[in-house]
């Protein structure tokens, strides 16, 4: 079965809009100021498919559950 262009397009477009939901909601998590957590955003989205997983591999900021203790 053949997918049509324009259904691959939306497809990827599905797939990078939820990479960076992912990405933003694992930056919830962390312990940023806005401008970081701005930063870290704009960056995930400048790199549409690596971008949000490179955020989430670097882990920036402390955790919150860490910052608790």
């Amino acid at each position: 079965m053949a997918l049509s262009a324009q259904t691959l397009n939306l497809l990827l477009a599905g797939c990078i809009i939820s990479f960076n939901i992912l990405a933003a909601f694992f930056l919830r998590g962390r312990k940023l100021s806005f401008w970081e957590y701005t930063g870290w955003g704009i960056f995930a989205m400048l790199l549409p498919i690596i971008g949000p997983f490179i955020v989430i591999w670097i882990q920036p900021g402390l955790h919150r559950a860490k910052q608790l203790r």
